[in-house]
């Protein structure tokens, strides 16, 4: 079996030590080239590549990030059964997308899982979400949690490390200076259902949890999963202590509370969304731009993965 290994060495708890231990584990039972990404975009490229080259799996070390753009290179032809497998191993900071296919947090156990799943022939096809012409696997976001990541972002290119901490602080001073909170402008539009407007925030979730804050999993739409539809949250107009109220719930894994701030749909096909001046986006945690429109859809069965055992 032919393996192409994706390392991003820049990513957080991704080190040289932890990719020659997983070469070393993948290439006793695989065929395996490795490349190491240089630049924004390049494991898009690596994904595309290895597509091309016709190889069996992919194996992506680092972060959701990293994985994200795997995908998108993956499936930059759409969907279909000659597109290689794609197995991960974290490196990342929080590595949402591995945890949530069942995986230990240890970069060396997670190649040990990968290992015996590939041996047993264990993979799965699951949903995966496109933001516009974008691929993501676990969230994408519109307006304030996107403004939060651009936030960070931005602190984390003045030399500042990826921590709970730091998107806390980030999302607190957002919340506090976001013009776009007092005078929301998004309108969401889900099929079959009338038009709502007044949003600051929308955000769709392909799997839960939505993220994490360390080891503290963030359940915004608890019942989203691989195997359904899209779930979405919006919010409109809020304050503080509705705000935080929110946010206990998502700590406590309880769906977000019925009032009329908020907006949920489960298991949606797509989601249309408009602002009346350019929001930010996110795609698994990456921000990507500002934008007046984005329109959310779930493609089912879009990838086959490396699955150590039963997702949770």
């Amino acid at each position: 079996m032919r393996a192409l290994l994706v390392v991003n060495t820049t990513a957080t708890a991704t080190t040289r030590k932890t990719r020659d231990v997983l070469l070393r584990a993948l290439a006793s039972d695989l065929k395996v080239d490795v490349a190491e990404t240089t630049h924004r975009g390049h494991a898009a490229e690596l994904g595309t590549q290895a597509l091309r080259d016709g190889v069996d799996v992919v194996v992506a070390l680092g972060g959701d990030g990293t994985i994200n753009e795997v995908v998108n290179g993956l499936l930059v032809d759409g969907p279909s059964p000659h597109v290689p497998a794609l197995a991960v191993v974290p490196g990342g900071s929080t590595n949402v997308f591995s945890r949530a296919l069942g995986q230990s947090r240890d970069p060396v156990e997670a190649t040990a899982d990968v290992l015996d799943a590939l041996r047993r022939g264990r993979s799965r096809r699951i949903s995966l979400g496109r933001a516009d012409g974008r691929w993501f696997t676990f969230t994408a976001g519109f307006g304030f949690d996107a403004d939060v990541v651009k936030r960070v972002e931005r602190l984390r290119g003045r030399g500042r490390v990826s921590t709970a901490s730091l998107y806390i602080r980030a999302a607190v001073t957002q919340f506090s200076l976001d013009r776009n909170r007092w005078r929301p402008p998004m309108t969401i539009a889900v099929p079959g259902r009338q038009a709502q407007s007044g949003f600051f925030l929308c955000i769709a979730s392909n799997t839960a949890p939505w993220t994490y804050l360390g080891t503290r999993p963030v359940n915004l739409l608890p019942q989203a999963c691989f195997s359904s539809g899209l779930d979405v949250v919006a919010l409109r107009r809020t304050g503080t202590a509705r705000m935080l109220w929110h946010v206990s719930r998502a700590f406590r894994g309880r769906e977000p509370m019925r009032h009329p701030t908020v907006s949920t749909r489960s298991d949606v096909p797509e989601v249309s969304l408009r602002s009346t001046r350019p929001m930010a986006v996110q795609v698994d945690g990456d921000y990507v731009g500002d934008q007046e429109t984005l329109l959310l859809r779930s493609v089912p069965g879009a990838l086959r993965v490396v699955v150590p055992g039963p997702m949770p």
